[in-house]
């Protein structure tokens, strides 16, 4: 009897091996739910990039793009068409958790899904021109807060936006309405930046690694970082908002969904492939030339934060009258 008891133990650590070693993907791909060339096309090429150059997928992973509604279309995709394959994982943002919160995706919340992880971040930027008079945030705050309507905000986003968002955050610590905001909605950081130098806003509201570039060079001022602490290399001068005496995070994280029905064993192994590769140098280096800033939660604990996000932005879009 005892013999047995050993050997059905030895056989279903054996069968547990070779879940594990079968999870691997047979044809990994990663969906990005736009035009190439643009964010979700970037979280999907970190992650092809770096899992094969760290060995953790033996062979080339397809990246494949499906436009619209922001990554409306992809989602609804794959919760209909491919909700348990395996082979395939999906990029996403904290875009993506801002247009949940505001119904976007149709008839499905942020639980049609399983989220998998996410391997760098953005982070949300307040920036003057570099003859702004305004040096902190502290300055900008009260001088909105005098005379609201002589600011106008840009940002490279439309009402409701992330960047919207964002400048919604300066105008509460005003004590103001955000939706009484003069918010110039503009084409991308580039749009912003221009309007920035030429004087036809007094703020923009960005990412930091569009914006870091233009700060260095001297071209525009960074007046708070949106991050829990000081970013390290060209930002290392740029005080977060928190140090200045406001309650302001704004990550842009970058990370990966799958379907709801992919089984316990692919979902585990697209968990653990990420807590590997984070921990990487060929991973920091991928991620560093993407302008991504250190930023990795996976499995629970970032299944855990997009609900948060998505219940935040929910509540900050009623503030803000959305």
């Amino acid at each position: 009897m005892k013999h047995l008891f050993g050997a059905t133990l030895f056989g279903a650590v054996t069968l547990a091996l070779t879940a594990s070693a079968n999870a691997q993907p047979s044809k990994p791909e990663c969906l990005a739910g736009a035009k190439p060339g643009g964010g979700f096309d970037l979280t999907c090429r970190l992650a092809a990039n770096a899992l094969l150059e760290t060995k953790l997928i033996s062979q080339p992973m397809a990246v494949t793009y499906m436009e619209g509604g922001v990554g409306a279309v992809a989602y609804n995709h794959v919760i209909g068409k491919r909700g348990s394959d395996g082979n395939l994982i999906t990029a996403a943002s904290s875009g993506s958790a801002l247009l949940l919160a505001q119904g976007k995706f149709g008839q499905y919340d942020e639980t049609a899904v399983r989220w998998v992880g996410a391997l760098g971040a953005d982070f949300g930027v307040l920036v003057v021109a570099a003859d702004s008079p305004y040096k902190t945030l502290g300055e900008l705050v009260e001088a909105y807060k005098a005379d609201p309507s002589g600011f106008a905000i840009a940002g490279g986003g439309a009402v409701g936006s992330q960047d919207w968002m964002k400048a919604s955050l300066l105008a509460k610590s005003a004590d103001q309405e955000p939706k009484s905001m003069r918010y110039v909605a503009l084409e991308g950081g580039g749009a912003v930046l221009t309007a920035l130098e030429g004087g036809h806003v007094k703020v923009g509201s960005g990412d930091a690694a569009e914006m870091v570039k233009h700060h260095v060079a001297g071209k525009v001022r960074i007046l708070a970082v949106m991050s829990p602490e000081r970013l390290s290399g060209e930002l290392a001068d740029v005080p977060t908002a928190r140090e200045q005496g406001f309650e302001i995070d704004w990550p842009v994280w970058r990370g990966y969904y799958v379907g709801k029905d992919v089984s316990d064993a692919d979902y585990q192994w697209w968990v653990q492939a990420f807590e590997k590769l984070a921990t990487t140098p060929e991973f920091a280096k991928e991620r560093e030339a993407r302008g991504l800033f250190e930023f990795t939660l996976v499995g629970d604990a970032f299944d855990q934060r997009v609900k948060e996000d998505v219940a935040r932005f929910k509540v900050l879009a009623k503030e803000a009258g959305m």
